[in-house]
């Protein structure tokens, strides 16, 4: 299984701590900014887990989710800021 974690969020300042906090226990990690293309590099099969932002502009993580659900069945992970 991959040891690859995608994280998909436009605060860049978080994706940072999350990803260095993830690659000292020992995961790859790639971030993604935007949702644009979020979909096709998920469901590609390089990834173990997707951590997804519910909040992203133009695109919201739900839509996303549903999207990739289509497509793949790779676990994903939602973070929010929302109450």
């Amino acid at each position: 299984m991959p040891r690859v974690i995608l994280i998909v969020d436009d605060d860049c300042e978080l994706c940072e701590l999350v990803g260095e906090l993830l690659r000292a226990e020992g995961f790859d990690v790639e971030a993604h900014h935007t949702g644009e293309g979020a979909v096709e590099l998920a469901a590609g099969g390089r990834f173990a887990l997707v951590i997804l932002d519910v909040m992203l502009p133009v695109q919201n993580g739900f839509e996303i989710l549903r999207a990739l659900r289509n497509r793949s069945a790779v676990p994903v992970i939602l973070l929010t800021a929302r109450g």
